[in-house]
């Protein structure tokens, strides 16, 4: 005899693949609670860094996710991994809360540096920290792609293909603008450091 009032059996979300969770979250909300506890906290990471304040941080995830349930069931799946696609939304909201605000885009890797950057020693901690002041401004230096790109490269720790997916380039691309960034970064520190040197009282040319 049949059971009609047996319930069908949950879905084991946590361990699905993007694809087969993304797949059920065109019609279950479940399904896509499960890809936000998945992505929170990355994609929060990602905007905070871009943006450098908690508040505006938490609104713009709050958009970037707002906006992938909106627009899930038009998404098509193209053998990019699915991450890339919200990436790229909070990109697209970044980008448009700098505008908008008329805000000039930086990465604020101050706190990630002074967080996972230690040392026990006192006098190490005097040159890590000016060290750190003359990469900081280096970085913000750095056309807005560049610095998508450090931030993805070291703070996300993405490989080369996933940064190219989220960035839409080809993963020799960023191999490329990559290796640019690198050498950029090390004349700009070099150039400050030889300015800073040149600042110093015993090294100042005598005016007559």
């Amino acid at each position: 005899m049949f059971n009609f009032n047996r319930k069908s059996k949950k879905p084991d979300y946590k361990n699905m693949d993007d694809s087969a969770l993304v797949a059920l979250a065109k019609e279950d909300k479940e399904a896509f609670g499960e890809i936000y506890e998945r992505y929170l906290t990355k994609i929060y990471n990602y905007i905070y860094y871009r943006t450098g304040n908690q508040q505006d941080a938490e609104d713009l995830t709050a958009k970037v996710f707002y906006r992938a349930l909106s627009h899930i069931e038009n998404y098509v799946d193209k053998g990019v991994p699915f991450q890339a696609w919200l990436y790229r939304i909070a990109h697209n909201l970044v980008a448009n809360f700098h505008r908008d605000k008329g805000r000039r885009k930086i990465i604020a890797l101050d706190d990630y540096v002074v967080h996972t950057l230690k040392s026990d020693a006192p006098d190490s901690k005097a040159e890590l920290s000016e060290q750190k002041k003359l990469l900081m401004d280096a970085i913000h230096r750095l056309p807005a792609d560049r610095q998508q790109l450090i931030l993805l490269k070291f703070i996300e720790q993405k490989s080369n293909a996933e940064i190219g997916d989220i960035m839409e380039r080809t993963e020799g691309a960023v191999k490329s603008l990559y290796h640019r960034t690198l050498l950029s970064l090390r004349d700009e520190l070099e150039l400050q450091q030889l300015t800073l040197k040149s600042d110093q009282p015993g090294n100042r040319t005598k005016q007559g």
